[in-house]
């Protein structure tokens, strides 16, 4: 049954849809021009806007820095440098055969933001991002200034079927071969708490990089070289202050979690975000936006006690 099952949806992620132009992508149709650098050898896409404290966003996986397309406008807006970018193996940056252990994600984003001439950052990590975000603050705390935690990897998570099946052996490259836009959209839309929300022109934007051909080969590479549950054990050498933000309603890495990674930290707040799932920056920017930016300007004292207790 588990077969036929997986067979299925390999059958119903094989139909091919193009993807929109290069002209159509984010950022396109904003004032944020697309950059590229090139850190440990790979070729990164990133954008920022602003002036003043550095916050670098680091998406989840299977994401880009669409992902926070809400909110690198509200932090500048803030007076803040925001900054996001593509990691490796994701978005339009370089998708090697190799180069996604934890630790290779940790030098990459320290060598980018020596690149970008970044002394201090605040990094916000949604997901994945989160659990390479509390990794490079234990690697390198003075680069450090304070960490805000989305949904984060890091304690183990719940993917998908269709994420599992990349980790194996001999189904894993057939599995990521025949991924299409359906499957895509099906996807994000298990990370939305009210799938509704999730747009096709949200569809399109993450669509875009999966026909890359070497897309399938850094899927299956990331599942199999990362380990998402890395900071098991480890929270408690964290000494920048962090805010962890979970959506209640996460079905890839449950809220339970989340407590437990907040009790963990010697400085942290935990905050709810009431009906939302695991991509709470994304289905709820605005409760989101309103908690980071108090964190960034003022600190822990001064973030909402609860989002659960606020109203959109």
């Amino acid at each position: 049954m588990r077969g036929r099952c997986a067979l299925l949806l390999l059958l119903g992620g094989a139909c091919r849809a193009a993807p929109i132009p290069p002209g159509f992508r984010y950022p396109a149709g904003t004032d944020l021009p697309a950059k590229y650098v090139t850190v440990d050898g790979s070729r990164i896409r990133y954008v920022e806007a602003g002036t003043g404290p550095a916050v670098v966003f680091i998406h989840g996986l299977g994401a880009s820095l669409y992902a926070w397309r809400h909110t690198v406008p509200a932090a500048a807006a803030a007076g803040f440098r925001a900054i996001a970018f593509d990691n490796r193996g994701f978005g339009f940056s370089d998708k090697p055969a190799h180069g996604y252990a934890n630790a290779d994600y940790t030098r990459l984003l320290l060598a980018f933001l020596d690149s970008l001439h970044v002394s201090q950052a605040v990094l916000v990590g949604h997901s994945m991002g989160g659990a390479i975000a509390a990794a490079a603050a234990l690697a390198a705390p003075e680069r450090v200034r304070g960490l805000v935690l989305a949904d984060a990897a890091g304690f183990g998570t719940r993917w998908p079927l269709t994420l599992r099946m990349a980790r194996w052996p001999l189904l894993g490259s057939v599995a990521t071969s025949l991924r299409g836009r359906s499957s895509t959209a099906g996807i994000l839309r298990s990370t939305y708490a009210d799938a509704a929300k999730v747009t096709e022109a949200d569809i399109d934007q993450y669509y875009a990089p999966v026909p890359d051909p070497d897309y399938g080969r850094a899927l299956r590479a990331i599942m199999r070289q990362f380990r998402f549950d890395d900071l098991v054990g480890r929270l408690g050498a964290l000494a920048a202050p962090t805010l962890v933000v979970w959506g209640s309603a996460d079905r890839w890495i449950p809220l339970a979690i989340g407590r437990r990674m907040s009790g963990e930290l010697p400085r942290a707040a935990f905050l709810i975000v009431p009906r939302a799932g695991h991509a709470a920056p994304e289905e709820a920017p605005q409760l989101f936006n309103r908690s980071l930016m108090a964190f960034l300007r003022e600190g822990l004292p001064h973030v909402p006690a609860n989002l659960a207790l606020s109203r959109p």
